[in-house]
């Protein structure tokens, strides 16, 4: 009887509220022109040798890099206990590394490498993929690397922590860490995480946490299972949005995980992490091995010295790294491994950044 009588122009207010309320409802479709691509050239050999590392590379032909992950196979038996991520990092040209003074370091960078490091053992199964986040966005069509770095650790189970912070009014959307000199094969970065330049965070010090939005900062933890050498160096990027964008309408949200584990002696663990349907795009992520509770008190490291991390990267949700030109990325996962030791009260985490640009 109601539909008799209706008249047309309340009809129309009907549809139109109708309208308001469906974009207004969870789950359907909202404004974002994030786009992201994995770009990965595959697996390269090695190392080879002890004390020694390679370098590997993955290019954005199309798009620039929002961040980036690398994957290590690591065979089986104690040896594979000597193969170690040394560096999962930004470059200008696939070869070059931003090392040298602090600060804001590269703009509109589209390459990723990744750095795969020997300790005193290796095996003819050690190989290193890298892969790239490339990204595309109608809104944020540049980028910036800033670059931060720690001296240190130099002591035995020490952790050197250091955070890159973007410039104001700029979207973080991801970054990457680095330790050198390669010959010391106990050090590595353990820790790669979005965070925050604030005293909630400590200043980096804590971790983003999951659900929280538009983290500033990116923080690399080096680790130094015993050899000291006072040349160690940790190195954190965080690449950010260019200048003078308006990024006001823009999310970038934080998903996070935390499992227990790994603890036997040679043994390893992967944990995985997803954007959920309103978060919006993978754009990067980040990985650790630690002391557990990494949000919410200061980093601390695991259990033994000689844990260290095999793998950050895009994956599926089961875990398995996405292939060369996938367009519909939504995981990130964390291989985690320890040494020939046992390894009480550790944890693998892994972080994945959901960007909006709200365009």
């Amino acid at each position: 009887m109601m539909r008799k009588t209706l008249r047309r122009p309340a009809l129309g207010k009907a549809l139109v509220v109708a309208a308001m309320l469906a974009l207004a409802t969870p789950g359907t479709a909202y404004a974002n022109s994030v786009g992201v691509t994995v770009k990965t050239p595959g697996a390269t050999s090695g190392p080879g040798s002890t004390f020694s590392e390679i370098s590997t590379n993955a290019h954005c032909a199309s798009g620039l890099v929002s961040g980036g992950g690398v994957n290590q196979a690591i065979g089986t038996g104690t040896s594979s206990n000597g193969n170690k991520i040394n560096g999962t990092s930004p470059s200008p040209d696939g070869s070059t590394e931003y090392t040298g003074s602090t600060g804001v370091v590269g703009t509109d960078v589209a390459y990723w490498l990744g750095i795969g490091g020997s300790g005193g053992a290796v095996n003819g199964d050690f190989s290193s993929t890298p892969y790239a986040m490339c990204f595309t966005s109608s809104l944020i069509n540049h980028t910036q690397v800033v670059m931060n770095k720690l001296a240190g650790p130099t002591s035995s189970g020490t952790v050197g922590l250091v955070t890159a912070t973007c410039p104001a009014n700029t979207r973080l959307l991801g970054g990457g860490a680095r330790i050198t000199p390669a010959s010391v094969g106990s050090l590595k970065p353990i820790a790669s995480f979005p965070t925050f330049n604030n005293s909630a965070h400590d200043y980096g010090q804590k971790a983003a946490a999951d659900g929280e939005t538009n983290p500033d900062s990116w923080t690399a933890v080096g680790w130094n299972g015993g050899g000291g050498n006072s040349g160690n160096t940790t190195y954190a990027y965080a690449i950010c949005s260019g200048n003078n964008i308006d990024i006001s309408g823009s999310t970038v949200k934080v998903r996070f995980t935390e499992v227990s584990g790994p603890t036997s002696a040679t043994s390893g663990s992967t944990v995985t992490v997803g954007c959920g349907q309103n978060d919006g795009k993978l754009v990067s992520g980040g990985a650790a091995i630690s002391g557990g509770s990494v949000t919410t008190t200061d980093f601390t490291g695991p259990g033994s010295v000689g844990d260290h991390l095999n793998g950050s990267y895009p994956s599926d949700s089961g875990g398995t790294p996405v292939s060369d030109g996938t367009t519909t990325a939504a995981y990130w996962s964390s291989f985690t491994h320890t040494g020939g030791g046992s390894s009480p009260s550790t944890y693998s985490d892994v972080w994945a950044l959901c960007a909006n640009d709200g365009v």
